[in-house]
């Protein structure tokens, strides 16, 4: 367990990280410590038979703390980021029902976005409260503002740092669109789109340099432990659907499988997108004013 590990008061916590920063494993940890059940946030777990690709915990390590939402479809079988809140919900509820924290583990941006901001069916932006609210901190700073939503929502308030305007402001125009209050539940998968998740979110941090590195070696292991052979199953059992066939790995394989590439440019061309990945990961991760950032 890393030194900078905060003790966390919340049941709700996320654990993300770039691709190849070991997630998996400090997850495992954390989620050991803190008496917590794994809820995966990678778009390519949710797939059966995508193991090698996906990266997925052994089944050993699935023995040591529960894990949710892997494989839960076929790669044929499309799944949007709707479904997978849902699905999230759901186990959430579960969880909380049965007294146990639960530990979010994963890189899809998509999904911890949404997970913590709400998805876009969320109720529509209020020009009016927004721009008014606007000119209030821009005449007086955010003080004011984050009050209000701490007056109405303490938990949310904590979850959002005093100076991310943005989420105030968002979180203020869902409390009046949708008329939630402090005095309603949030934790049900009908609310679920209204809804703003309080998780505290902690981000593994590594040099661009290891974790490119650790990228070129997975790939390389990826294609030596027969990610070819896991595709070509997948596609004859029940075909791969459009979405999934995008996955790092995955697309490459196929397109070996085709014919349309050498098994060495399927290797380097996936090793380029994941690196691509990553860096695109950090970006998006740097956008959370709030992020505990984990020292490796």
């Amino acid at each position: 367990m890393p030194a900078s590990m905060p003790e966390l008061a919340s049941d709700c916590i996320i654990l993300t990280g770039p691709t190849a920063s070991g997630k998996t494993a400090l997850g495992i940890r954390v989620a050991q410590r803190l008496n917590a059940e794994i809820i995966s946030t990678d778009s390519v777990a949710v797939y059966k038979g995508f193991d090698i690709g996906a990266a997925k915990p052994t089944m050993k390590e699935q023995t040591q703390v529960m894990h949710h939402l892997l494989d839960i479809v076929d790669p044929s079988t499309p799944f949007t980021v709707s479904d997978w809140l849902l699905a999230a919900a759901r186990v959430m509820e579960d969880c909380r029902n049965r007294g146990r924290r639960i530990l979010f583990v994963g890189g899809t941006p998509l999904y911890l976005r949404c997970l913590r901001d709400g998805l876009d069916e969320s109720p529509p932006i209020d020009v009016e409260l927004r721009n008014s609210l606007a000119n209030q901190i821009k005449y007086n700073g955010s003080k004011i503002v984050y009050e209000k939503l701490k007056s109405l929502r303490p938990d949310i308030a904590a979850s959002i740092h005093p100076n991310d305007t943005k989420r105030i402001i968002r979180a203020l125009e869902i409390i009046k669109l949708s008329g939630v209050n402090h005095k309603r539940s949030w934790t049900s998968a009908v609310n679920l789109e209204k809804q703003l998740f309080p998780c505290p979110i902690l981000v593994i941090d590594h040099p661009r340099k290891i974790i490119n590195s650790r990228i070129n070696e997975r790939v390389e292991l990826m294609f030596e432990s027969g990610i070819l052979e896991e595709t070509e199953a997948a596609e004859q059992k029940s075909g791969i659907g459009k979405v999934a066939e995008q996955a790092a790995g995955y697309k490459e394989s196929l397109a070996y499988i085709r014919g349309e590439m050498t098994k060495k440019e399927a290797v380097l061309k996936t090793q380029q997108r994941t690196r691509q990945l990553a860096k695109r990961q950090r970006t998006w991760f740097r956008s959370f004013p709030d992020a505990v950032w984990l020292s490796a």
